[in-house]
């Protein structure tokens, strides 16, 4: 059975709807930004203000190493994760890639009070979100399944990729994924 990897943009709910995602499944979550945070002792945060965006790219490179020999998987991937072609090279070898996607003034609302996220902390939020949205134009490209999440909650974003999987038959033979059989 694949993994089902979530990428997309920050804020757009990677995390929320992965947990609930892999709870549907019956497969293990992981956040790839907790991932690192464990691995390291040090917040997304201090690993920027400490060693700077490269050494958390690595990291993140490392851990998409590790990931992509197990099974039964719901990752969230920061926003960044695939960036690195290489990491979306070796995701794409036991995975799923579907993106989530919201537009800048859904995410600036979601984001707006977890000033957490390095690249966010410093200066016009909005702007800020404007100008990587900017950047990471097609970066997200490569996923077989984008959802807009602007307008639609977690359940049901999960239940339109549960539909996804089940018509392109990653569920397996027992499990439909809630697709009606008809």
């Amino acid at each position: 059975m694949k993994n089902i990897v979530l990428i997309g943009f920050m804020g757009t709910g990677k995390s929320t709807v992965g947990r609930r995602l892999a709870r549907r499944l019956n497969y293990n979550f992981i956040d790839t930004d907790q991932a690192i945070e464990e691995i390291t002792g040090l917040t997304v945060l201090q690993i920027f203000a400490k060693h700077g965006p490269k050494r958390f790219r690595g990291e993140e490179a490392l851990l998409t190493s590790k990931l992509v020999n197990k099974e039964k998987l719901v990752i969230a991937t920061g926003g960044g994760l695939v960036l690195n072609p290489e990491n979306v090279r070796k995701l794409q070898q036991n995975s799923v890639l579907i993106c989530l996607e919201a537009s800048p003034e859904i995410i600036c609302r979601r984001v707006r009070n977890k000033r957490t996220r390095p690249l966010l902390a410093k200066g016009n939020l909005q702007e800020n979100v404007q100008n990587l949205l900017k950047e990471r134009q097609g970066a997200y490209d490569m996923a077989e399944f984008t959802i807009n999440t602007d307008e639609i909650s977690p359940d049901e974003i999960v239940d339109r990729i549960m539909h996804f999987l089940g018509e392109r038959g990653y569920c397996g033979a027992n499990s439909n994924c809630g697709v009606s059989q008809t």
